[in-house]
């Protein structure tokens, strides 16, 4: 473990347009520097660096944050390895601090499993290619799968004899621990005697994101139906199941590349794509998709597709993938290979163009793919036409983002002829639950979710509702409270009183939203609202570098995005234009991106007032207290207009 005063040291002598200058031709941008980004094929330059707040951006791709984020995203390095880069480029010498005996101990354990499953996987791939049984029965195997040599060896398959203890001697013989061979289930022990785990299996080893071999899948060349025809490594310290994937090691720069991610369910589905050049290709091991594993892929891409085989009872099975990808804020697409097809018996049958051809062709969109699958088990049954659509909005929901939200909504009700009206509904529904779900998790009351509902049944009325979205207001605060927090500033007109008593802006503001108890509604900026709250209530400062290196990507990426801009303004005072910038004109901006949102949110609750008003007298309701809320809430509105326009007119 590298310690704070190393990584400290390391930061501080990191600079942020010498590394990147590296690896990308950066030129003078005022005080910034710009250059073209490294991660898309752009023509005009649109990857800034600043120098002075140490932070790059670059705005085709999305991606920014810190001189460690870039060789952490430009090389696929982990944290610690983007870490002992830089002290490398600084001849900086990085000693390890002394872990405790307990995480020496563990980390002992670790390191001793890594080796163990580094001399197996030598050992496995030796006995295949060394060995008179390894060449005929495992390499042959192999190579009558149609794998060429070269992805053999890319993967490192191998080949464990048919023999009782052949691995078992070996490993004993050469001093490794029977505690440690029987954690990895490459030994195995019963009534007192050991022997091999893999026994006349040829071999396919599990790499972590570093390339260190974590796990075994073992596959037996017997037709045995009492035998499994696949094993695989247990749960250790060195291998999670719910946190692998096979193949992303080989695969992560090819996803990072074509900004898609091919998920395929076996071993060989992954060798073969691969051995046809498309390698952007993980494989889940037959294990159900996990959020953990979904957030590996996303380090690289925000896009997966799903390549099912043709057998429509599995991909059935494996819908709850979908939905997971989809909660996770990810794209998906699926692809639904020929009958009796898996990806490994169709790249036999195809060459690299007509397979890369077919899964462009037929990459469809979660929502079609979903109803139309569905659907075809409904065949005008009501009853089955009812649980399908549920089925739809319930993906629907899990979906993050409110826009795309809509759009699928909309192409649902398309798909499946039935009312957008009838759809939002059942979305509103299905939204409030998981909300109330999420909210109870964290121990809120059950009046909380006594608010208007989250999208309208009426369409029309949402339309005029998305098009009167918050989000804007949530990110000009987020971005004034980050790049000003440090600044004070005053109330009253300056030039009106003299004495007006000065704040901190980060205060203020925080006070403004939480004092009137309301929360953002935009995921990604209620996350980092939640996160400046938090830290700035716990230690009552406010660290920029807290947030730049922040363990979340998404909260990290947001932070550097608010606190750069695309655009610089030249030296217009040498032309004679005088520009006034927002730092000049401060007191305005924090007032008005504040009561601009507060404005916002109170014209939401009139329309939705007046919209269940119009409801009630529909039904017979007495309409009083609609009109007591509504007289209450154009009163507030007024003050917060009369207070818009009073900072305007100065």
């Amino acid at each position: 473990m590298i310690p704070p005063h190393k990584v400290d040291e390391i930061l501080g002598a990191a600079r942020i347009d010498e590394v990147i200058g590296e690896f990308v031709n950066l030129k003078r941008s005022g005080s910034n520097l710009k250059g073209l980004s490294p991660w898309s094929d752009e023509k005009t330059p649109s990857f800034m660096v600043s120098p002075a707040k140490g932070i790059f951006k670059d705005f085709s791709s999305g991606k920014g944050g810190n001189v460690v984020t870039f060789i952490m995203e430009h090389e696929h390095f982990t944290y610690p390895e983007a870490l002992r880069w830089l002290a490398k480029r600084y001849n900086i010498e990085v000693e390890e601090e002394k872990p405790t005996p307990e995480q020496e101990e563990a980390r002992n354990e670790r390191e001793s499993l890594y080796v163990i499953n580094d001399f197996a996987r030598n050992w496995f791939t030796q006995q295949m290619w060394e060995t008179e049984e390894g060449q005929n029965i495992g390499l042959s195997y192999f190579k009558e799968r149609g794998f060429k040599e070269s992805a053999i060896q890319k993967f490192q398959l191998g080949y464990n004899p048919d023999d009782y203890q052949a691995f078992t001697n070996t490993a004993k013989s050469s001093g490794y621990k029977d505690e440690y061979l029987l954690a990895t289930a490459l030994v195995k022990e019963k009534n007192g005697r050991f022997y091999d785990g893999y026994k006349g299996r040829v071999i396919f080893p599990i790499h972590n994101l570093s390339g260190r071999v974590i796990g075994f899948g073992g596959r037996t060349l017997k037709a045995d139906k009492n035998i499994p025809k696949y094993i695989n490594s247990p749960e250790n310290l060195v291998y999670d199941k719910s946190s692998s994937l096979y193949g992303l090691y080989f695969a992560k720069q090819s996803i990072a590349k074509e900004d898609n991610c091919f998920l395929v369910e076996g071993y060989t589905d992954v060798i073969s794509f691969h051995q046809k050049s498309i390698e952007n290709t993980v494989a889940s091991s037959g294990t159900a998709l996990t959020k953990e594993q979904i957030k590996l892929i996303s380090r690289y891409s925000q896009n997966i597709t799903l390549v099912y085989d043709g057998d429509k009872a599995g991909v059935k099975a494996s819908l709850r993938g979908i939905d997971l990808i989809l909660e996770q804020g990810m794209n998906v697409k699926v692809i639904l290979l020929p009958d009796d097809h898996d990806p490994d018996s169709f790249s036999k049958e195809h060459d690299r163009i007509e397979i890369k051809e077919y899964l462009s062709k037929n990459a469809q969109d979660f929502i079609a793919f979903k109803a139309a699958l569905l659907m075809q088990d409904a065949q005008g049954d009501p009853i089955k036409t009812n649980e399908v659509v549920h089925a739809m909005v319930n993906s629907i929901a899990l979906i993050p983002d409110s826009i795309l939200r809509s759009i699928y909504v909309n192409e649902c009700s398309r798909l499946m002829s039935i009312s957008e009206s009838a759809l939002i509904s059942e979305l509103n529904k299905s939204l409030r639950k998981n909300h109330k779900q999420s909210f109870r998790g964290n121990n809120r009351r059950d009046e909380d979710f006594a608010e208007a509902p989250i999208i309208k049944t009426d369409f029309n009325e949402q339309k005029k509702f998305d098009e009167d979205t918050i989000e804007h207001q949530e990110r000009d605060i987020l971005r004034i409270m980050i790049n000003y927090h440090d600044r004070m500033f005053s109330l009253e007109d300056p030039l009106e009183d003299e004495e007006a008593e000065e704040i901190n802006i980060l205060e203020f503001m925080l006070d403004e939203i939480e004092g009137d108890d309301l929360r953002f509604e935009t995921t990604a900026y209620k996350q980092l609202f939640d996160e400046i709250s938090r830290v700035y209530d716990e230690t009552e400062k406010f660290d920029q570098n807290f947030f730049i290196h922040h363990d979340l990507e998404t909260i990290r990426s947001l932070f550097v995005d608010l606190m750069t801009f695309p655009y610089n303004l030249d030296n217009w005072e040498r032309m004679e234009i005088m520009v006034v910038s927002e730092d000049q004109k401060l007191r305005r901006a924090v007032i008005e991106s504040i009561y601009a949102y507060k404005s916002k949110r109170v014209e939401r609750m009139i329309r939705e007032n007046q919209l269940a008003m119009k409801d009630s007298s529909a039904l017979g309701a007495d309409p009083t207290p609609y009109l007591e809320t509504q007289i209450k809430l154009e009163t507030i509105k007024r003050e917060i207009n009369k207070t818009l326009g009073r900072t305007v007119l100065h």
